[in-house]
C-alpha cells in the first residue's frame, strides 16, 4: 500500500512541478519578453528520488540540500503538503513567488540549505555533518538526535572542484551521517557526459572511505532480467552509449524495438522478451532505470543501516515521463503548449483542475491520511533557534605598540582563559594558517576538535614547541587543509547551527586576507543563507611587504563593502578592535526586524556576518579611549581622531594600518594649513551603507534622515579638501567627497606590489606621509607646504 502511495505522490509532483513551470512560461503574461525557464527535464529526472526520500526515508532531524534544478519538485512537494500557497506557485520565478532555486532566505517553504551556486549546496552537507559531530561532543549539545546530512546532486556537478576538496576534508575528520545522491542522467547543459564517468565517480568516493551504492535498474528491468534472454538485455543496456540511450528514449517504443532487434538479432529468448511487450510497454521497460523507479529508491534508502558516508549513484533519464525525455537540448528546453496539452491528457488531469493538489487521484482521502503521517513532515517546523549568548566586556591589550593581528590573538586568548558562555560557544577554524593568523594562543588553551582524543606527540616527548596541539572531543578549533572554499563552507554550516540544530555556535575563521578571494563564491553563498560567522583576513595589503604581490590584497576592502549580509571593518588600533569585536559577537546573534536605525540608517537589528581586515604591522597605540563618541564611532564606521577646526582646509581620512602615515602627514600639513582634521574610518562599508540608506529615506519624504558620515562631514566648509588613504583600492574611500561635495584626492593601491620593506612599498604607491603631503601641496589651493616642513 505504501508503495502505491509513493507512486501516486511521484506522479502528483511530476505534474505540479511541470505545470508550475509551464504556467510561468506560457500562461502568465510576459513583461520582459524573455524566457522564464524552470528546468522541466532536470526536475523530472529527480522526481522519483525525491518522492522516495521525503515520503519514505527521511526523519525530521535529517537535512537536505536539493539540487537547484529540481527546485520545482521541492516547491511542488510543499504545495502538496499545504505548506505554501497557490499564489506563490503561480508566481514561480516572479516577484514574490517561489524562487528559481531553493533558498533559505527567499522562500517560505522549508529549505534546509540554499542551492544554486553549483556544487556548494552539495559540499556544505559534509561540513554540516562535521558541525553536528562538534555539537554532539559538547556537554551542552548532547540532547538532540543525530540526523543525516543529504545532498541531491546532478552528475555534472562533479565537475566542481569544491566537491572534491571537501571529500578530502571529510576523510580527515571521520565524516559520517552524510548521503550524496547523484542524479546520474548523463546529460549536462551543453550535451552528454563522457562514457564511463560512473567508474571515476565510484573510484573517487571509494578512495575517501565512502560506500558507493549503484542504483541502475528499476523493478521492471530487474524482473525482465529474470526472464529467458534477460541477461542479454542487461548486457545491451550496460554496453549502450549514453548518447544513444538518450536518443532512443526521446524517439520512443517503436524505435527502441527496431534498435534492439537490429543489435540483438533473432536470438530466440531475448527476441521473445521484446516481442511480448507492445511499444509503450517496451519504452516503459527501457526507461525504468533505478533512479526513476520510486519503489527501488525507497528500498535502497531503507537498506542503509550504518552511519558511514554513502554515495548513491542513481541512474535516471533526463526529462523522464515527459515528451522531452532524453533529448540533448532538454536542459533548458520546455514543453510546447501542444505537448503539454497532450501530456495533460495522458496524466489524466481534468482541464480546470491543473492546480488541484489531488487532481487525478483515485482515493484522495486515503492519500491525504498517508501524507498526514509521513514522519519527515509530521514533526512540523524544522527551523530552530537558540538563546542569545551574553558578550562580556572585552578589554584591549595594554601594549603601547602592537598590530591588530596580535591584538586579536590576545583578545581571543583572554576569552580562552575565562569561563564565559561566549567562550564556550566560539568555534575557530583556519585553512592551514592557524599559527600565522593569530589563533595559536586560543588553540593552545581550547584544543583542537576531534571525535577521538589524540595527544600532541611533540608534547608527549617533551620537544619544545609553541603549538600545543592536543585533539579532543571538547576541542574548539577545527583545523582545515589549505582550501579556502572549505573554510567558508564550514563557516556557513557552523553559522547556521542555531537554525539547523538548535545550538548556537559563534564561528571565527582566519585566512590570509588576499586569499579571501579564493573562497569568495563560498563566502557569498554563506551570506546568502544568512549564516552568522566572523571572518578575519590577516595579514593584509601591501603592508605584507616582504611576501610580494601574490600575498598582498588590493580589492578586499571593496569586497567587504559590496558583500550583502557582511559587515566589514578595518580597525587601525587595538582599542577600536576590542570595541568592534564585542559588538560583532552580539551582532552575529541578532535576528530582529529589518527596521532602520534612525541614527545610522542601518538595519543592525537583523544581524549578520562580520569581516575584519587586520594587519601584522605593529603601530603605536593612542591612550585608552572610553568616551561614547569613540566607542559608537568605531562601531558606526568613523570618528574624528583629530577634529577639524572652524577654518579647516584639509581633512585626511584613512582606514586601517596606514593610520601612522595619515597622522604624521596631518602634523606636517598643519604647519602650513589651518585646522587640519583627521578622520579615522573603521568601516567604509557601514559608512557607505548608512549614507545610501539615508538618501533613499529622504527620497521617500523624510528630510530628517541624516547618516553618520553626513553628520561627521557637515561642519566642513565647501572649500575644504578631503584626502583619503588606505592600504587597499582607493575607491574604498573615494566616495566620501560626494557626501557634501568636497574635492577629494584618493590614495591607495591599484596594482600588484613586489617585495621590499613597508617603507619601500608605501613610497612606491604614494601612501606614505611624505607622498600625502606632496599630493596636498600640489593639488589643493592654499599655502605651499615647503620641503623643510614636509
Amino acid at each position: 500500500m505504501a508503495q502505491s502511495h509513493l507512486k501516486t505522490i511521484e506522479q502528483r509532483l511530476l505534474w505540479l512541478s511541470h505545470w508550475m513551470i509551464h504556467q510561468a512560461n506560457h500562461i502568465r503574461p510576459k513583461q520582459d519578453g524573455i524566457k522564464i525557464g524552470g528546468h522541466q527535464a532536470s526536475s523530472a529526472s529527480m522526481v522519483s528520488i525525491m518522492t522516495a526520500l521525503y515520503f519514505s526515508a527521511l526523519r525530521p532531524e535529517d537535512r537536505v540540500a536539493v539540487k537547484p534544478h529540481a527546485g520545482p519538485v521541492f516547491h511542488a512537494m510543499h504545495y502538496l503538503m499545504g505548506n505554501i500557497s497557490r499564489e506563490k506557485m503561480q508566481d514561480f520565478r516572479g516577484y514574490g513567488g517561489v524562487q528559481s532555486y531553493p533558498s533559505r532566505t527567499k522562500d517560505v517553504d522549508d529549505v534546509d540549505f540554499s542551492t544554486g551556486s553549483v556544487g556548494l549546496g552539495v559540499a556544505i552537507t559534509s561540513f554540516a555533518s562535521m558541525v553536528q559531530d562538534y555539537i554532539a561532543a559538547k556537554s551542552w549539545g548532547q540532547d538532540r538526535p543525530m540526523g543525516r546530512m543529504i545532498a541531491l546532486m546532478g552528475d555534472a556537478e562533479l565537475d566542481e572542484g569544491n566537491i572534491h576538496e571537501c571529500l578530502q576534508e571529510g576523510w580527515k575528520h571521520g565524516l559520517r551521517n552524510t548521503w550524496w545522491i547523484v542524479d546520474y542522467n548523463r546529460q549536462s547543459l551543453d550535451g552528454v557526459v563522457h562514457e564511463g564517468l560512473w567508474e571515476r565517480i565510484e573510484g573517487v568516493f571509494s578512495a575517501f572511505g565512502w560506500d558507493v551504492v549503484r542504483v541502475k535498474y528499476g523493478r521492471l528491468q530487474r524482473a525482465a532480467f529474470a526472464e529467458p534472454g534477460g541477461e542479454q538485455l542487461r548486457r545491451w543496456i550496460d554496453d549502450c552509449p549514453n548518447d544513444l540511450y538518450s536518443a532512443l528514449t526521446f524517439q520512443g517504443g517503436a524505435v527502441w524495438r527496431e534498435q534492439l532487434m537490429n543489435d540483438l538479432g533473432d536470438q530466440g529468448p531475448v527476441s521473445a522478451l521484446i516481442k511480448r511487450r507492445d511499444d509503450d510497454e517496451l519504452a516503459a521497460l527501457m526507461e525504468n532505470l533505478g533512479g526513476n523507479c520510486v519503489a527501488t529508491m525507497a528500498e535502497t534508502f531503507a537498506a542503509i543501516d550504518h552511519d558511514r558516508p554513502t554515495c548513491f549513484l542513481a541512474y535516471t533519464i533526463k526529462g523522464w515521463g515527459t515528451p522531452i525525455a532524453g533529448h540533448k537540448d532538454n536542459h533548458g528546453g520546455l514543453m510546447t503548449k501542444a505537448q503539454m496539452t497532450d501530456w495533460q491528457s495522458r496524466m489524466r488531469i481534468p482541464v480546470g483542475q491543473e492546480w488541484e493538489p489531488m487532481a487525478g487521484v483515485a482515493d484522495p482521502t486515503t492519500l491525504r491520511a498517508f501524507l498526514d503521517k509521513v514522519p519527515f513532515f509530521a514533526a512540523g517546523n524544522r527551523r530552530f533557534a537558540d538563546a542569545r549568548i551574553s558578550v562580556p566586556a572585552i578589554e584591549p591589550p595594554a601594549e603601547r605598540k602592537i598590530s591588530t593581528q596580535q591584538a586579536f590573538a590576545k583578545i581571543l586568548d583572554d576569552l580562552a582563559r575565562g569561563d564565559s558562555d561566549l567562550a564556550e560557544r566560539i568555534m575557530t577554524t583556519s585553512p592551514d594558517v592557524t599559527g600565522t593568523t593569530g589563533l595559536g594562543p586560543w588553540v593552545n588553551r581550547r584544543k583542537l576538535f576531534a571525535r577521538d582524543a589524540r595527544n600532541d606527540m611533540f608534547r608527549a616527548r617533551n620537544i619544545a614547541s609553541t603549538a600545543k596541539w592536543d585533539f579532543a572531543p571538547q576541542g574548539q578549533h577545527v583545523e582545515l587543509g589549505i582550501a579556502e572554499m572549505n573554510l567558508f563552507l564550514l563557516l556557513a554550516a557552523a553559522g547556521l547551527s542555531h537554525s539547523l540544530f538548535g545550538k548556537r555556535l559563534l564561528p571565527v575563521g582566519t585566512v590570509y586576507d588576499p586569499f579571501v578571494c579564493r573562497g569568495l563564491d563560498a563566502m557569498n553563498y554563506a551570506c546568502y543563507q544568512d549564516a552568522r560567522f566572523m571572518i578575519v583576513g590577516t595579514p593584509s595589503g601591501i603592508t605584507l611587504a616582504p611576501e610580494g604581490g601574490a600575498h598582498q590584497s588590493i580589492a578586499t576592502p571593496l569586497i567587504g563593502m559590496a558583500q550583502d549580509g557582511l559587515a566589514a571593518f578595518e580597525p587601525a588600533f587595538a582599542d577600536e578592535l576590542a570595541v568592534i569585536t564585542r559588538w560583532a559577537f552580539d551582532y552575529m546573534q541578532r535576528e530582529g526586524k529589518p527596521d532602520l536605525c534612525e541614527r545610522t540608517w542601518l538595519r543592525d537589528e537583523t544581524g549578520g556576518a562580520v569581516y575584519l581586515r587586520l594587519s601584522t604591522n605593529p603601530i603605536e597605540q593612542p591612550g585608552r579611549r572610553h568616551d561614547d563618541a569613540f566607542v559608537q564611532g568605531a562601531i558606526d564606521g568613523a570618528y574624528w581622531l583629530r577634529p577639524p577646526g572652524p577654518n579647516c582646509e584639509v581633512v585626511i581620512a584613512y582606514q586601517g594600518v596606514v593610520a601612522p602615515e595619515a597622522i604624521a602627514a596631518a602634523g606636517m600639513i598643519a604647519e602650513a594649513r589651518r585646522d587640519v582634521g583627521v578622520l579615522a574610518v573603521t568601516s567604509a562599508d557601514r559608512l557607505n551603507a548608512g549614507w545610501n540608506a539615508a538618501q533613499r529615506v529622504r527620497a521617500r519624504g523624510n528630510p530628517r534622515a541624516i547618516s553618520h558620515v553626513e553628520r561627521l562631514l557637515r561642519p566642513l566648509s565647501r572649500d575644504c579638501s578631503l584626502v583619503t588613504v588606505i592600504d587597499g583600492h582607493p575607491a574604498t574611500l573615494s566616495w566620501l567627497g560626494s557626501v557634501h561635495g568636497h574635492r577629494t584626492i584618493s590614495l591607495g593601491v591599484e596594482h600588484f606590489g613586489q617585495t621590499g620593506t613597508i617603507g619601500d612599498l608605501y613610497r612606491h604607491f604614494g601612501i606614505d606621509a611624505q607622498s600625502i603631503v606632496d599630493r596636498v601641496a600640489g593639488l589643493t589651493p592654499g599655502a605651499w607646504i615647503s620641503a623643510r616642513s614636509a
